[in-house]
């Protein structure tokens, strides 16, 4: 349930250029006919996946046909990483990998957005104001070596 605080950071899809090597062979077969049809789908799933970034939770919202919603609280968010594959960051495109300390999904990626940079900036100063609101802190604990 939102806040009454609750405002919207960033909201979007990832790019289509994480299809590019489908899309590519796709238009290198579209002779068959059916390669017209995987990368219309590719399309679609892509196009029905969504991200919301609030200055609280990250929702994400997929499926086509059946939908799934998943929303992760940021003050579980233990670490984030930028991560610019070459052909990705020659457009402008860049991933966000988060470990986070939920059961549901330790490992959340925000795949192929614009301005990765800046949006895990913005992220990362949301996930310490939420951890400081909330009174959370993060204990390692390592193995006892006898």
């Amino acid at each position: 349930m939102a806040s009454e605080n609750e405002q919207v950071i960033w909201e979007g899809h990832p790019s289509q250029w994480t299809n590019f090597p489908v899309y590519l062979l796709c238009g290198i077969t579209f002779v068959l006919v059916i390669p017209i049809f995987v990368a219309l789908w590719h399309w679609l799933v892509t196009r029905c996946f969504e991200y919301r970034i609030t200055n609280e939770r990250l929702i994400v919202k997929r499926g086509v046909f059946s939908k799934r919603t998943d929303e992760l609280e940021l003050y579980r968010v233990k670490d984030t990483s930028l991560v610019e594959p070459f052909w990705l960051r020659i457009v402008g495109l860049g991933h966000i990998d988060m470990t986070t300390s939920d059961r549901s999904t330790p490992l959340v990626r925000i795949a192929a957005v614009p301005e990765a940079a800046k949006l895990r900036e913005e992220l990362r100063r949301n996930v310490e104001r939420m951890r400081q609101i909330r009174g959370v802190r993060e204990a390692d604990v390592g193995e006892i070596v006898r």
